[in-house]
């Protein structure tokens, strides 16, 4: 059996279907699973044991008619025997109906023409449980398992050997993370804690747990949060992992994470480590999971989330 599973949106939507998939995996343990995603989310999937291979499509790029064809033509290739949509576009629909596949499963609308079940959408929850209610399509009723990543044992062994090129022993380390996302800017979301606040939690970790390092988590866009943060603060470390295994494997050793919502988040989520994440103009009870006691999600009060108090994430930190 083959099966797609057209997954648009960045790499914390991959994640948040990882629990999708793996029950899926579990339903049909010897069918190869496929994932239709943007370019920009494949590198998800190297934490992910559940999927066969990783087909790209820019699902929000201007797309030509010559785009549309090339991708029936490679979907039409392999034969699927069942796709499932995250998005609801009656395109995709047609796609789908165009290439033969004969289930063809994803969230009921008005435009679900070319669909042959659909699943209510549930927007009010985690989105994990939601991504989850689609394999009601396969008569699939199983309660939504948590979110999990598969770390490849030569990612850990290089977090390792970086805990002791930085220094790092036994006390383990604070990992914080800006969130500086240009994307997220370009849309209108400013996901991006003032560092004069980050400072602030920063100094106040310094004066009680000197001994623990803390340690700055850089992506491709937060050159300049980065050195903002070592000329306010100084004793700092930085880490930019290359692929989302060793980011994966960074994030588990650390004893704390601090962040904004982000895909390091459902990461940190995913492998169990303590996580205070703060929230803006994004909704914390539909990205975090409930009941989780080693998530903490930090609401701003007025949905910018300039206006979390330092003081609120310090009592956050300091409650246990």
């Amino acid at each position: 059996m083959r099966i797609l599973a057209l997954v648009p949106g960045g790499i914390g939507d991959q994640f948040l279907f990882f629990p999708t998939l793996a029950t899926l995996k579990q339903a049909y343990p010897h069918a190869e699973i496929d994932v239709l995603v943007e370019p920009r989310s494949k590198s998800a999937y190297r934490v992910c044991p559940s999927v066969h291979d990783v087909l790209l499509f820019d699902y929000k790029g201007r797309n030509g008619l010559a785009d549309y064809l090339n991708l029936l033509g490679i979907i039409r290739d392999r034969e699927y025997d069942a796709a499932l949509a995250l998005g609801q576009r009656w395109a995709v629909g047609l796609l789908l109906w165009l290439n033969g596949i004969p289930k063809r499963v994803g969230y009921h609308s008005n435009k679900a023409w070319f669909l042959t079940d659909t699943v209510p959408l549930k927007t009010e929850q985690y989105a994990a449980p939601m991504y989850h209610d689609l394999l009601g399509g396969f008569g699939i009723h199983k309660p939504c398992p948590p979110m999990a990543v598969a770390v490849p044992k030569a990612d850990i062994d290089w977090a390792e050997t970086q805990q002791q090129y930085l220094g790092i022993n036994d006390t383990g380390y604070v990992l914080i993370h800006g969130g500086s996302s240009q994307l997220a800017l370009t849309k209108g979301i400013n996901k991006i804690y003032p560092v004069q606040k980050w400072l602030q939690v920063v100094q106040d970790l310094q004066t009680k747990q000197p001994n623990v390092p803390i340690v700055l988590l850089q992506g491709p866009d937060d050159g300049a949060w980065v050195q903002e943060m070592i000329n306010g603060a100084g004793d700092l470390k930085v880490i930019s992992p290359p692929d989302i295994g060793k980011l994966a494997a960074w994030i588990a050793g650390a004893n704390l994470m601090l962040c904004t919502d982000s895909a390091p988040m459902h990461l940190s989520i995913a492998v169990g480590t303590y996580t205070i994440a703060l929230f803006g103009p994004t909704q914390a009870t539909k990205l975090i999971p409930p009941g989780n006691e080693k998530v903490v999600g930090i609401q701003s009060p007025s949905g910018a989330i300039a206006d979390i108090a330092p003081i609120t994430v310090l009592e956050q930190i300091w409650r246990g």
